[in-house]
């Protein structure tokens, strides 16, 4: 069967949030799209979809919902007929879709370390004792506390913009932004201090582009597939076999990372109680094709080695 393309007349339309780092993504995915087949940017059409997780921001995720909360209008409207895909930061993605959608697209990966941020450039390291610093992320939360148990840690929910705002308003002295955020967005102008993954593991899947397509979608998985890219899916097949089977939310302290060299696929991961007070750490390594049992069996190692009650909040 001929692929039937979409055209300025009958556009494709891509489904995101409408942060700007959520339309960078989509444009990405477009200008990638739009390569692959020659087709001028009028073919596509991006629609913004604004989602719970985006209208509430006074409230910690785990308290509204979790993370489903930043996926679930635009899944419905894709489920809907209303949009033809959806582009997604996976590290924000439930690692269940609903019934007739799936992920099975990943553009290439950018930096997938967290970058610590203090607009006088100071580095973690430099913060005085009794310091404030501003995160929405329980995993970037637990692992701080690890470190630095006499710091002071306050919510910090809103899009990259808003969170440097709130920086510059003084609610906190420092906070912690993805690199890949920054890169994506060409914020060369934000001082920032990489920090590396064995100094601090990254979440799962953080700096990954997924797609997410209708399964019955024949027509979206072959122009899909020409965007594809082998590597960042085998390294995410590993990291979220790994959160699946930890049954990882964003109540759930949880890092994991994946990375390869020739044939060989590297794992590791930690889970940490919510108030940093303990972590539980392993790696491995095996061939690439075995990247998604690693991650199960690494997460049933964790588990047991952490123990019942590991993730109370009391």
């Amino acid at each position: 069967m001929t692929l039937t393309l979409p055209t300025p007349q009958s556009p494709l339309n891509i489904g995101t949030r409408g942060s700007p780092l959520a339309l960078a993504q989509a444009y990405e995915t477009r200008a990638r799209l739009s390569a692959a087949f020659d087709l001028p940017s009028e073919a596509f059409t991006i629609v913004v979809i604004k989602t719970t997780g985006d209208r509430i921001i006074d409230r910690p995720l785990k308290e509204i919902g979790g993370k489903g909360l930043f996926t679930r209008e635009i899944e419905d409207a894709m489920l809907q007929g209303d949009i033809d895909i959806a582009v997604h930061s996976m590290k924000d993605m439930p690692v269940l879709q609903p019934d007739g959608l799936l992920i099975d697209t990943y553009l290439p990966r950018e930096d997938n370390r967290d970058a610590f941020i203090a607009l006088d450039g100071s580095g973690l390291k430099d913060l005085a004792e009794g310091a404030t610093v501003g995160t929405s992320s329980l995993r970037r939360h637990a692992q701080l506390m690890n470190r630095r148990p006499d710091l002071n840690i306050v919510e910090f929910r809103g899009n990259l913009q808003t969170r440097l705002k709130k920086l510059g308003d003084g609610v906190a002295e420092a906070t912690f932004l993805a690199m890949a955020g920054l890169n994506r967005l060409k914020m060369d102008d934000v001082p920032r201090t990489a920090i590396e993954t064995d100094d601090m593991l990254p979440a799962v899947a953080q700096g990954a582009i997924g797609i997410e397509r209708r399964a019955d979608d024949s027509r979206m998985a072959e122009m899909l597939e020409a965007i594809h890219d082998g590597p960042t899916g085998q390294r995410l097949a590993a990291e979220r076999a790994f959160l699946k089977a930890l049954d990882g939310s964003c109540e759930t302290p949880i890092a994991g990372l994946a990375e390869l060299n020739g044939g060989i696929l590297y794992l590791r991961g930690e889970v940490l109680r919510v108030d940093g007070s303990d972590t539980v750490y392993d790696a491995a390594s095996g061939p690439i094709e075995d990247g998604a049992e690693m991650g199960r069996v690494m997460a049933a190692k964790l588990l047991a080695e952490a123990g019942e009650g590991f993730f109370d909040w009391r």
